[in-house]
């Protein structure tokens, strides 16, 4: 397969503010580890769930593939060009496209939908002969009539918002779609059609989407591999039937234990996550999970894990995995 996103070795820090003498004082300044050892590879036509709980670093990484956030260390690829060259960020822009968690807030309200969708032509300075043509030809790409191009966003409905998000991300026919929470204050029959939609989308013209979440259904429905975020560290990746059915991880375990089941004779297990999420400012030495950790030993403790690969095409970063 083609690879449409290269990560290698990434690390995103941020600086901190400090008092009056330690901005006055030489030396390094005081950072803090938002991303760590973060290593990935988005193939085309493939949808790829990114998890994890708040403050876990999906929305940094999906700041920083988009170039809006520095990397510290390691290596961006877009297409096969390094975002280290800035003559690649026209490109990535122009190749991408970012659906937001609230579509309603990222629609400006001054503006019809007709104009919203077709926007992106006019900000990167794309020919667009007939712009209601265009209008109409992108709203009925994602389900539409043509007769939406004139409404406000406030006169949509909270699906129909969604979809003209998507058609908004789909008009200059990108490469990658980044959608955050993208089923998030919908009906459950309506995140149902979104999440259809964005699969036929998928099948239909090779989009490779990355789906930033917090919602384990919508990974297990959509998401051909999953990726598991802890502390801005990559906990398991694989493809998403092998990681629900054989967790390798224990945060997956416990996020996968966790999830809501509407039969009501299936009990979830005992397995939910202990404590809070540490703070980033403390990050725990060795594994950062063994704070919460049913499984955890001395080793655990002290020594780091590193992400390595097991059966099925999975890698973990834990010392227990055996493996399979």
């Amino acid at each position: 397969m083609t690879a449409v996103y290269q990560i290698e070795g990434l690390a995103v820090d941020l600086a901190l503010p400090g008092n009056l003498l330690s901005s006055l004082l030489p030396g390094p300044k005081p950072r803090l580890n938002l991303l760590r050892d973060i290593d990935l590879v988005l193939e085309k036509g493939e949808t790829f769930g990114l998890v994890g709980e708040s403050g876990s670093g999906k929305t940094t990484l999906a700041r920083t593939m988009l170039g809006l956030q520095k990397p510290a260390e390691g290596q961006l690829r877009f297409q096969g060009q390094s975002l280290a060259d800035r003559a690649t960020l026209p490109a990535l822009r122009r190749g991408s496209a970012m659906m937001f968690q609230d579509p309603i807030a990222s629609l400006s309200p001054r503006m019809r939908v007709g104009d919203l969708v077709t926007e992106p032509f006019v900000i990167h300075g794309e020919a667009m002969p007939d712009r209601k043509v265009r209008a109409a030809e992108l709203l009925a790409r994602v389900g539409l009539p043509a007769a939406l191009a004139e409404r406000y966003p406030h006169e949509l409905s909270g699906g129909q918002a969604r979809r003209v998000c998507v058609a908004r991300a789909l008009a200059l026919n990108p490469a990658l779609v980044i959608a955050d929470e993208p089923t998030a204050g919908l009906d459950v029959s309506v995140q149902g059609e979104v999440l259809n939609l964005m699969a036929e989308l998928k099948r239909a013209e090779g989009l490779t989407f990355l789906i930033i979440t917090h919602n384990l259904a919508v990974i297990r429905h959509t998401a051909d591999r999953i990726a598991i975020l802890y502390l801005g560290r990559l906990v398991e990746t694989g493809p998403t039937a092998e990681v629900f059915s054989r967790p390798a991880h224990p945060y997956t375990a416990s996020l996968i234990a966790s999830e809501p089941n509407p039969d009501p004779r299936k009990r979830r297990a005992d397995l939910a996550i202990r404590g809070e999420i540490p703070s980033l400012l403390r990050r725990p030495a060795g594994c950062e999970f063994h704070t919460r950790c049913p499984h955890a030993v001395p080793q655990c403790r002290s020594l780091t894990p590193t992400l390595r690969p097991i059966a099925s095409g999975r890698s973990v970063r834990c010392h227990l995995a055996g493996p399979d």
